[in-house]
């Protein structure tokens, strides 16, 4: 057997970095041309010479390539699968990529438009439209993905995945059907379900066998496998905001608690009845009250509070545990 000529890999560091803007998460992406459908995550380079960790090699190109100050920047996974970028006949380097997640704010000092050269902020449910229920179960699901999905899996009943599990029972698991619950930690199950059945325009891109046209509803697509990145981030933030206070990396120094509502459902993607989260608030301590009044919110003056830093000597694990669908 002749010996595979060996090949250089090249690490690239990739951020989602996520904001809140009107109630709206939203991401930084860049394009290398004018449609949505070239826009990736950011990516710059790890140099091994000049940065001692990953991380401050992505604080490093981050800062000198973008306005964007970095709060909270936790690393993810490492995507270097096989033809995540190659194409056959390709003697280039392989590209492996380490994916972050992290929260900035959008204020006076972060605009949301033009940050660096054709990069801007867009918000995350434009990739992911199915995974926003804030106002009800998306259209798209009744109408595009669970009749797709059935399709898909009438087509091999017999088929089980790693864990022993049917295309059948991972439909009703990951889409809270038939009595299941919803998981909304699921955001990369859940693509890598629709990657799988072939209604992702990616999977066309990357000639899926199963790879259906994407029909309009299915969310834009990004550039090489960053939507999987993005949507491993998104699980993560939805996961970690119940545990951990990084919620406040998204909030301005003084806040209402409305405004705090807001945000905890923008990236949950659901509706949270107002009287059991501020009971959920005032139990976890986590918040303050400033003494101040804003005056901005259209009707009565509201109370401004402040995150309580100090509760981290006391309860380092703590965050603001919204239920599940």
């Amino acid at each position: 057997m002749t010996p595979s000529p060996s090949r250089s890999i090249e690490i690239g560091l990739t951020a989602a970095i996520v904001a809140v803007q009107d109630d709206q998460p939203v991401i930084l992406v860049a394009r290398s041309g004018s449609a949505l459908a070239d826009a990736a995550l950011p990516t710059g380079p790890f140099d091994p010479i000049v940065h001692r960790t990953f991380e401050i090699g992505l604080r490093t190109w981050v800062s000198e390539q973008t306005s964007v100050p970095l709060g909270y920047v936790e690393q993810l996974y490492t995507f270097g699968d096989r033809g995540r970028s190659a194409h056959a006949d390709d003697t280039g380097a392989h590209n492996v990529s380490v994916g972050y997640l992290a929260l900035t704010r959008i204020g006076a000092d972060v605009e949301s438009g033009a940050v660096i050269s054709e990069a801007g902020f867009q918000p995350w449910y434009r990739f992911f439209p199915w995974e926003d229920f804030r106002n009800g179960r998306p259209q798209v699901w009744d109408e595009i993905i669970i009749p797709a999905l059935r399709l898909w899996s009438q087509q091999d009943g017999k088929h089980v995945s790693a864990r022993g599990l049917s295309r059948a029972e991972r439909i009703r698991i990951l889409c809270g059907l038939d009595g299941a619950r919803f998981d909304d930690e699921n955001v990369l199950e859940r693509y890598e379900l629709f990657y799988e059945a072939g209604i992702v325009a990616e999977a066309a891109r990357d000639a899926r066998a199963s790879a259906t046209s994407s029909p309009d509803g299915l969310g834009a697509p990004l550039r090489y496998d960053h939507r999987r990145i993005l949507a491993t981030a998104m699980g993560r933030l939805r996961a970690k905001i119940k545990y951990r206070p990084v919620i406040f990396e998204l909030m301005p120094e003084n806040f209402t608690l409305t405004a705090l509502q807001r945000t905890a459902e923008a990236i949950s993607g659901r509706h949270l009845h107002k009287q059991n989260f501020r009971r959920l608030v005032e139990a976890s301590n986590v918040v303050e009250p400033t003494g101040e009044t804003s005056h901005t919110t259209g009707g009565r003056p509201a109370a401004l509070f402040r995150f309580r830093r100090d509760i981290l000597q006391e309860r380092p694990s703590l965050g603001l545990r919204v239920g599940a669908r």
